[in-house]
């Protein structure tokens, strides 16, 4: 299908078993990188808790190739602490924990999400995204910023490739980039063909599903083919993300279709 590089998101795939059996059951399918969503309860777990991860990562000999910073209760509609006077400390709590995780498994991708309206700061926002990309260039990571689509986020305000740029522009630090993730941005009326071709070289990250539903790619009206030529031929050397919704063991067959 292409010569893109995936990584499997183990926050949305293979749940079915347990967090620490992850990376070896993706190993086990055939990839050699994944990504998490912050995978704990707190800002800043234990190194107990912190060591069984990186152990399961290393032994099952996958890299892990994006960490999102703490984004709160993602399971009960949080989306990010960035923008949100009450949850900023806990972000900047998160901040070196991420940024010497991430560091000690050669991650160079952090995702910042932005925090749900009401009650957003912009000002606090663009403030801890420069605290956030200062201590990732430490380790010679970049820190992403997402779109999410309003129909499943409807109290996020970065819906948009354009809102997106706009803040990364503010935000002014030469390690922050565009999580470009496809299926949001599609799901919000944007032509993904077009970004990939005008603006593929602001993306830090891209993940992928199908719309609608969130499948795997082939399972929607997104055309993945032509989509990942285009992120092929415009020079997009990164991890392509799969973050899409599946159960049952077919969950990576599309990839030999």
């Amino acid at each position: 299908m292409s010569a893109v590089r995936f990584d499997v998101n183990l926050s949305i795939l293979l749940t079915g078993l347990p967090l620490l059996e992850r990376p070896a059951a993706a190993a086990k399918a055939g990839f050699d990188a994944v990504e998490l969503w912050w995978p704990f309860d707190s800002p800043d777990p234990g190194a107990a808790e912190l060591g069984a991860l990186r152990s399961a990562i290393e032994e099952a000999g996958v890299r892990l190739t994006g960490l999102n910073f703490d984004a709160g209760d993602m399971a009960a509609g949080e989306r990010g602490l960035l923008a949100r006077p009450g949850g900023s400390a806990r972000f900047q709590a998160n901040i070196d924990v991420a940024v010497r995780l991430a560091g000690e498994l050669g991650c160079t991708v952090l995702n910042a999400l932005y925090g749900n309206d009401p009650g957003t700061d912009r000002d606090l926002a663009v403030a801890n995204l420069r605290r956030a990309a200062d201590a990732a260039a430490g380790i010679g990571a970049t820190v992403v910023v997402e779109a999410l689509n309003s129909y499943e986020n409807p109290d996020y305000p970065i819906t948009s490739s354009q809102a997106a740029f706009e803040l990364i522009d503010q935000v002014d630090r030469p390690n922050v980039a565009f999580l470009a993730d496809l299926y949001h941005l599609h799901r919000m009326g944007e032509d993904v063909l077009a970004l990939i071709d005008g603006h593929s070289a602001r993306f830090g990250h891209v993940q992928i599903a199908d719309d609608p539903g969130r499948g795997r790619p082939g399972t929607g009206d997104m055309p993945y083919p032509e989509i990942l030529a285009r992120l092929e031929a415009a020079g997009y050397r990164g991890h392509v993300g799969l973050e899409y919704r599946h159960e049952g063991p077919d969950a990576f067959d599309w990839r030999q279709e």
